[in-house]
């Protein structure tokens, strides 16, 4: 295949095979050194050598600790304000976390202990009047924790009812056999 920016050789057939414009090849002889094949010509549209770009280290400020002294030599690029001062609250706008109810993180364990049969009904009764506290302390100043003081009441409510049941379910068990005169030992 030709290429129509190389001019042809004087010996190539147009439109036939590039047989004619190379010599025969011909063994070595033995004993002789190899020559160095011929190199050809650069042809005359060879782009330029590729040269890598070369980068440069941005010029970003250096991270501000509290308390740390700023490096020497540094200057902030133009247009850049200096970092704010250690301290001062968080730059750019982000909100700051929200305290979460200590009230309802007491409900929430009084009331699991209540349920699991730690503190059987005094701390379902206590997650459950703590919990009702904290949401009520939730919605007045905006604290977190409005999860943990539901899950304290619903806990605290269920194993109130579970204890009451126990209890009601064993006086009817003391009653039923103190009516009936269940005698022991007796023939």
């Amino acid at each position: 295949m030709t290429d129509p920016h190389i001019p042809a050789a004087p010996d190539a057939v147009p439109g036939g095979s590039d047989a004619a414009a190379t010599p025969p090849l011909t063994p070595p002889t033995p004993g002789a050194a190899p020559s160095a094949p011929a190199v050809p010509p650069a042809p005359p549209y060879a782009a330029p050598a590729y040269q890598p770009p070369t980068y440069q280290a941005p010029a970003y400020p250096p991270p501000a600790y509290p308390g740390a002294a700023p490096q020497p030599g540094y200057a902030p690029p133009a247009g850049y304000a200096a970092p704010p001062a250690p301290g001062y609250g968080a730059p750019y706008g982000y909100a700051p976390a929200r305290k979460t109810n200590t009230l309802a993180i007491v409900s929430m364990i009084a009331a699991i202990l209540g349920f699991i049969w730690v503190l059987p009904f005094v701390g379902s009764l206590a997650g459950a009047i703590m919990g009702h506290l904290s949401l009520g302390q939730i919605k007045r100043t905006g604290e977190g924790g409005r999860g943990m003081a539901l899950t304290g009441v619903i806990l605290g409510w269920i194993g109130v009812a579970i204890a009451v049941l126990i209890g009601v379910f064993f006086m009817i068990a003391i009653f039923y056999g103190a009516a009936n005169g269940a005698r022991y030992g007796s023939a």
